[in-house]
């Protein structure tokens, strides 16, 4: 088990106890009070709720053997992502990631927000794999699932530690995040990016605080987003932004305004990414908008139907980032529409893998 620096971070505690009450109300901080039963779960425990308002988190170590997460998807431009943590402290109530909670016997609801796996030597193995003869120098991201600088980062400087590894190796990375922690490892990126071996891209779902602050409840606030633009930006940092997810019938009206924020910040490129409810976060979803958004709910929930036909969530390959139909198109149209106000481009991962280099020495040969 992780033993932090409590008095660095005192909302992190560790009790032995893993299995938590319901909430019955809302938690300052938490995107999801919920914790609904694990689809994997025959036997579900419920208790009577009579703890406080805030629920601590608890980091737990993550003993896996491997760090490269591999994918095969045709809606997604890398192959490799790094996820140095597994939950997310940001707790966003539409968090695609959410359901990856339930594999480890966890909740998709609070416990993803609360209780988070740390691998802890993240990059021990990282470069255990860039070190390799079989790897083949590619884009590695950071993070493909949760995010890698979500505020536990800031005490483990984990992430920190995997953008080392590839900077020694001159392995190109690229980051998405939502924190203006990358801020921190600009020193690095800077480095690297003196190889064209990387980027940036912050993902900004609202210029709208208070929505931002129920919505994405411990990641960085808009504004302090586009300052990470910003910094990043001046420091000759590739960076640009995601607009994700779109959801239908609450930010859509917000593309052309987020783009034109992230452009005058010094953007030069961006994507978006329509809602996605996969498994067990459409009702997660859906309990959110009927604490934060009641008057908007049917409207919301009517227009997901709309563009994943006639259901909260299509897994489809080709159209699950975009979803279809007459609505979706409006949505790629202004999108498109945003992009040349802005001036600004596509995301691209066009980085350089023809710097890669082994640091460590390599073992002679007997015979030669």
């Amino acid at each position: 088990m992780i033993e932090p620096n409590s008095s660095q971070n005192p909302s992190v505690q560790h009790p032995s106890d893993l299995d938590q009450p319901r909430p019955a109300r809302e938690l300052k901080g938490r995107g999801s009070p919920e914790n609904p039963a694990n689809r994997f779960e025959p036997i579900e425990y419920q208790a009577e709720v009579l703890g406080p308002d805030k629920v601590p988190t608890q980091l737990l170590r993550d003993t896996s053997k491997s760090i490269l997460t591999s994918n095969n998807s045709p809606d997604i431009p890398f192959d490799f992502s790094v996820n140095p943590y597994r939950g997310c402290e940001h707790g966003c109530a539409y968090c695609y990631a959410r359901p990856t909670h339930e594999y480890l016997g966890f909740s998709a609801g609070l416990d993803f927000e609360t209780k988070l796996l740390v691998k802890e030597n993240a990059a021990a193995l990282l470069r255990k794999e860039f070190s390799k003869p079989k790897w083949e120098p590619q884009v590695v991201v950071m993070s493909g699932i949760t995010d890698a600088y979500q505020p536990i980062e800031k005490n483990l400087e984990l992430a920190r530690a995997c953008l080392e590894v590839g900077a020694s190796f001159r392995n190109p990375m690229s980051i998405i995040t939502k924190n203006h922690l990358v801020t921190r490892d600009i020193d690095i990126l800077k480095e690297m990016n003196g190889w064209n071996g990387t980027s940036a891209f912050l993902s900004i779902t609202t210029l709208d605080p208070e929505l931002a602050s129920c919505l994405e409840p411990r990641a960085s606030t808009p504004s302090k987003r586009l300052e990470a633009v910003a910094k990043l930006s001046e420091a000759g940092i590739p960076v640009g932004v995601m607009v994700a997810p779109v959801i239908p019938g609450l930010n859509e009206h917000e593309i052309p305004s987020i783009l034109k924020a992230a452009a005058e910040a010094g953007a030069a490129s961006a994507n978006y990414i329509v809602l996605r409810l996969p498994h067990g976060l459409g009702p997660l979803f859906e309990a959110w908008l009927e604490r934060h958004r009641p008057n908007q709910t049917q409207k919301v929930l009517n227009r997901i139907r709309h563009i994943r036909g006639g259901k909260l969530n299509d897994p489809r390959f080709k159209t699950r980032m975009r979803g279809e139909g007459v609505y979706a198109k409006e949505v790629a149209a202004l999108f498109e529409l945003g992009l040349k106000q802005a001036n600004m481009k596509r995301r691209r991962l066009d980085l350089n893998t023809n710097a890669f280099i082994n640091p460590r020495p390599q073992q002679l040969r007997l015979f030669s």
